[in-house]
């Protein structure tokens, strides 16, 4: 099991920053960019390193929760909207707008036809959720995933900024298909 291994690089690298954040009841939400909790229950968090450790490995599926940046209300008329790329970790799959507080159920039918479609439809597979430093969406994601069942969940709560800061790659990826409302 890959948490064994991960539990030794853990001890050797430290833990995640306390952030003095106590993990709610229920789901978090606004404000979403804020301060996280250093635990999640049931998860396994991870640093940047343990993060890199894993993708390397090749067996967890890295999961990108960032929502989309919502289009400003007040365009003037014929504006062209173009969306900020998104930049993440390799190979990871992007499913944008799941980490929300709440969720319709067309989105919470996205994350989990994204999870199937990662972990070949195992909820033993391993997961890692992530956005950026301190953002709920990830925290929310992996909560969420953990309440469907998933029994290898691990939350990077440094996401892509942590990754970045210790100059591991990131590419430019797109969401998965079937967003609700695109």
């Amino acid at each position: 099991m890959i948490r064994a291994g991960l539990a030794a690089l853990m001890l050797l690298a430290g833990p995640v920053a306390a952030q003095g954040v106590a993990e709610p009841e229920g789901y978090r939400g606004e404000p979403y960019r804020a301060p996280v909790p250093e635990t999640l229950a049931g998860a396994v968090v991870v640093d940047a390193m343990a993060a890199h450790v894993l993708w390397q490995g090749g067996e967890v599926a890295f999961v990108d929760v960032l929502p989309r940046a919502p289009k400003p209300a007040n365009l003037p008329a014929g504006t062209i909207w173009r969306e900020k790329p998104r930049l993440s970790i390799p190979g990871a799959v992007w499913l944008p707008n799941t980490g929300y507080e709440r969720i319709a159920p067309e989105t919470e039918a996205y994350l989990r036809d994204g999870l199937a479609e990662v972990t070949d439809g195992d909820p033993g597979h391993p997961v890692l959720f992530f956005c950026l430093e301190d953002c709920w969406m990830s925290w929310n994601a992996a909560k969420r995933v953990l309440e469907m069942g998933y029994t290898e969940v691990y939350w990077f709560p440094e996401g892509t900024d942590g990754w970045d800061f210790e100059d591991y790659p990131l590419e430019k990826v797109e969401a998965r298909a079937g967003e609700p409302g695109t």
